[in-house]
């Protein structure tokens, strides 16, 4: 019987949660599949808690390239990602999104002679300076199976000269991942009783990006804007703040009076915290997808986004960092009927991916 054997390369929590359908659908099938984790935000030992969370097998391989310039940091992935391609020679190589970790794993296995689909694929924010869109676009142009989650991102990508057969319109495995994770989250996450808030009576923040934090006009201002929609409406504002973002706004000097800061959540206690705010302002393009999905009003504080459809459904607002721009879209957005449609596909993403690679390989993997 004919075999396939799949490589799912990841290296970030983000990575793990969008992977997460897809790794189910290989475990549900029993295919022949292995988890290489490159460690590119965390030690692979620290993520061990997140695949036990989630109930995902372990990862085979563990490179633990740890944190480095973008060179460094992708020079180390390509190295180990390579040795591990080639003692285990897979048949295809699956990477999600825009990180390092999708750079170096679509570069290892494209020169290796090993198929890649690239999942997330056609996003983009037209802003080079963003290390992501750098990734993103030439993870799309190396990739063999490009598994667009919109139309339009379809679009980006035929507009782009790639090769019509290669692009397979399949939705966001994030929704997949929102219905399947929030079952495990409301039986073992206790994150209300924790944090001492009521349901509904809070806002939530995230702002980890490099051209957000780094900056300190930028990073001021995002933190004032915070602060003004906090006094504004009278309720506890949590920012999980990652520990590079906190040393930065400790290095800056920057007042943040108001704010209620508290140490980075594991995915299914910010799951549950996501769900339940009234308001949540961030920086991350997950987190708009998944506040889109969740009926929850999103501020972004960037102007660009490569989630453009979240803007045009109604469900997030494009800010940038200046503080009265802030506070405005997060009066006008908390007024807004919250009806707006998902654009994001139906939830079966993860095995549509499946089906549409045992199709092109002309493999029928569920008789193994």
């Amino acid at each position: 019987m004919l075999n396939m054997k799949i490589s799912i390369i990841l290296g970030t929590r983000p990575e793990i949660v969008k992977f997460s359908p897809i790794i189910r659908e290989c475990v549900r099938l029993g295919l022949d599949f292995f988890i290489l984790h490159t460690g590119q935000h965390y030690s692979y030992n620290m993520d061990k808690v997140f695949f036990e969370q989630l109930k995902l097998p372990n990862a085979k391989y563990n490179l633990d390239v740890g944190s480095g310039s973008h060179g460094q940091q992708t020079g180390k992935m390509l190295v180990g990602i390579e040795e591990v391609l080639q003692k285990e020679s897979p048949d295809v190589v699956l990477v999600q999104g825009d990180t390092n970790t999708v750079l170096a794993g679509t570069l290892a296995a494209a020169k290796l002679g090993i198929k890649v689909g690239h999942v997330e694929a056609g996003l983009r924010s037209y802003d080079r300076s963003m290390p992501e869109e750098v990734n993103r676009v030439l993870a799309d142009h190396a990739s063999d199976y490009l598994f667009a989650p919109t139309p339009k991102s379809r679009e980006i990508l035929l507009h782009e000269g790639i090769d019509e057969n290669k692009v397979f319109l399949v939705g966001n495995t994030v929704v997949d991942a929102l219905h399947q994770n929030l079952e495990i989250a409301q039986s073992k996450s206790q994150i209300f009783d924790t944090l001492g808030v009521e349901r509904y009576q809070y806002m939530l923040a995230t702002a980890h990006r490099q051209e957000n934090v780094d900056d300190k006009k930028k990073f001021s201002g995002l933190i004032c804007g915070l602060q003004k929609v906090q006094r504004e409406f009278k309720i506890p504002l949590i920012y999980p703040i990652h520990p590079r973002a906190k040393k930065q706004l400790d290095a800056f000097g920057i007042d943040s009076a108001g704010i209620t800061f508290v140490e980075p959540l594991d995915y299914l206690a910010f799951l549950q915290l996501e769900g339940k705010a009234r308001l949540v302002l961030t920086d991350s393009g997950g987190v708009q997808e998944e506040t889109c999905i969740l009926g929850v009003p999103c501020i972004t504080l960037r102007n660009n986004t490569e989630r453009p459809e979240t803007v045009e459904v109604g469900s997030n607002v494009l800010v940038g960092t200046d503080p009265d721009r802030i506070l405005e879209a997060s009066k006008m957005s908390l007024d807004h009927k919250k009806n707006w449609t998902n654009p994001f596909g139906d939830g079966k993403t993860g095995e549509k991916i499946v089906e549409i690679l045992e199709r092109k390989q002309d493999i029928n993997w569920s008789q193994k």
